[in-house]
C-alpha cells in the first residue's frame, strides 16, 4: 500500500510540475503604441527610372583632393505629380541613408569618365543628401556599359523635359576630365582587387567518370 501512495503523490507532483512548465501568462502592456505610418516622401512622385549603382563624391575640401565613396543603392529619378518637377534620389543599401537627393536641371551635363563606358560624372548646384544644400561633384558608376547608358538616356530625357527652378546650376572649378581620370583609377584598383580574388580562389574539382 505504501509502495501505491508513493507512486500516486509522484505522478500528482509531476502532473503539477508540468502545468507549471505550461503555464504562460499573459500582461497586457503598461502603454499602448499605435502603429506609425512612415513616409518616404515619396509618395507624391512617380519613379521614372530606377537602377543599382555606386555613387561617389569629390571631396574637393580634402588635402590632397580626392574622391570619396558615398554609398551604393538604387539611384531614382522621381518626378512631382503636381508640380512637374524631378529629383535625382539615392539611398544606401540596408540604412537606406539618403547619399545623394537634388532636382534635375537642364544646365546639368553627363560626363564621361575617361576610360570607362560604366560611369558619369556631374555637378549640381545643391544637393540635400545632408539636409543643408550645399553644390556637390558627384560621380555614378554602373555594373556595365549597358545600365550606364540606360541611365544617361533617361538622365537626359527627364533634363530636357523639365523648365528651369530656382538657382542656376553651376560647376566648379574642377576639370571634369581630371576628376574622371581620378574615377578611373578607382575604378582600375577595385578591378584588380576582384582578379586578386579571383586567382586566390580554388578551382573546382573535376568531376568523377
Amino acid at each position: 500500500m505504501a509502495d501505491t501512495k508513493d507512486s500516486k503523490e509522484e505522478l500528482e507532483t509531476s502532473t503539477d510540475n508540468t502545468e507549471d512548465t505550461n503555464h504562460d501568462p499573459h500582461f497586457d502592456p503598461i502603454v499602448s503604441l499605435p502603429e506609425q505610418d512612415i513616409k518616404t516622401l515619396e509618395e507624391d512622385e512617380e519613379e521614372l527610372f530606377k537602377m543599382r549603382a555606386k555613387l561617389f563624391r569629390f571631396a574637393s575640401e580634402n588635402d590632397p583632393p580626392e574622391w570619396k565613396e558615398r554609398g551604393t543603392g538604387d539611384v531614382k529619378l522621381l518626378r512631382h505629380r503636381e508640380r512637374g518637377t524631378i529629383r535625382l534620389l539615392m539611398r544606401r543599401d540596408k540604412t537606406l541613408k539618403i547619399c545623394a537627393n537634388h532636382y534635375v536641371t537642364p544646365l546639368m551635363e553627363l560626363k564621361p569618365n575617361a576610360g570607362s563606358d560604366r560611369a558619369w560624372v556631374w555637378n549640381t548646384y545643391a544637393d540635400y543628401a545632408d539636409e543643408a544644400p550645399k553644390p556637390e561633384l558627384l560621380a555614378i558608376r554602373f555594373l556595365n556599359a549597358e545600365n550606364a547608358q540606360k541611365f544617361k538616356a533617361k538622365f537626359e530625357e527627364c533634363r530636357n523635359g523639365v523648365k528651369e527652378r530656382g538657382p542656376k546650376d553651376t560647376t566648379k572649378n574642377d576639370s571634369p576630365d581630371k576628376v574622371a581620370e581620378k574615377l578611373e583609377e578607382l575604378s582600375v584598383k577595385e578591378n584588380k582587387v576582384q582578379e586578386k580574388e579571383e586567382e586566390t580562389k580554388p578551382e573546382k574539382a573535376e568531376d568523377p567518370q
